[in-house]
């Protein structure tokens, strides 16, 4: 398996915060079946700021400390970016990374609202050949209450990332019916952890890839990983699987999320 969204850098955020939590990190997720992670710590969040070289720098040192441990994970490189006014300068001045040296691009908006002139930014960001992936929009108060803002988004040239844990229901039913809702009318394009910590935030990618299997089918099961290899290996995101229309089975789907 392969997530694309992570903070298992030690000392950088509020995920791992030393080698133990960054080595406990790396054993569960080879546990659990990843094979690659892609390491991206918060950047211009008013919180953290990690310039693209020196997490460059960390990736190098933390696949080196894996291999020294003999922990069949790979670390790559990318960013947790929170959108803001110096973005597209910040973009020229070589501060900011892409997932993994490819096209895709990882932005994070406030958990409140959608900054005011995102479409523009999305169309700026495709003219430079970057294609711009929103973390857990399903944690973003304005779309949980509005989906019909990510379409639009979506419809510009984003993709959509869900959490593993929103699906799960660790951030309360709300979310985790949004984050199904958003599922279920093709806004979402992938599936991460947004992993911080080994018990209190884990991966859980196995467990939502079987509950998507379960409650959505195989084929958006299937659609989720391909996508992910995508991301790594800068390709093209697969097309959405077919999405029911039929009332009758979303109310059939709706009941058996409520129970589970």
């Amino acid at each position: 398996m392969i997530d694309i969204h992570s903070h298992i850098l030690p000392g950088l955020d509020d995920g791992a915060q030393d080698w133990e939590d960054a080595l406990a990190l790396a054993r569960a997720a080879a546990a659990e079946g990843i094979e690659t992670i892609i390491a991206t710590p918060h950047h211009a969040n008013g919180e953290y700021d990690n310039l693209g070289p020196n997490i460059v720098a960390a990736v190098e040192a933390m696949n080196e400390r894996l291999m020294a441990e003999g922990i069949g994970l790979t670390v790559r490189a990318g960013q947790e970016i929170r959108v803001h006014d110096d973005l597209l300068d910040a973009w020229a001045r070589g501060d900011l990374l892409t997932l993994a040296g490819t096209r895709y691009i990882l932005i994070e908006l406030p958990t409140s609202r959608i900054p005011r002139g995102l479409s523009e930014l999305l169309h700026e960001l495709k003219l430079l050949n970057l294609s711009p992936i929103i973390a857990h929009p399903e944690r973003n108060a304005e779309i949980v209450s509005h989906p019909e803002r990510l379409a639009e988004l979506v419809a510009a040239g984003a993709y959509g990332q869900v959490t593993t844990h929103s699906l799960l229901g660790a951030f309360g039913k709300r979310i985790e019916q949004a984050s199904w809702q958003l599922c279920r009318e093709g806004l979402i394009h992938l599936v991460s952890s947004d992993a911080h910590h080994v018990t209190k935030r884990g991966f859980l990618l196995q467990e939502s890839y079987c509950k998507i299997n379960r409650l959505l089918g195989v084929n958006f099961e299937l659609f989720f990983r391909k996508n992910a290899e995508s991301v790594l290996y800068n390709g093209d995101m697969s097309p959405h699987p077919p999405i029911a229309r039929n009332e009758r089975l979303w109310m059939k789907f709706a009941k058996i999320l409520r129970k589970s």
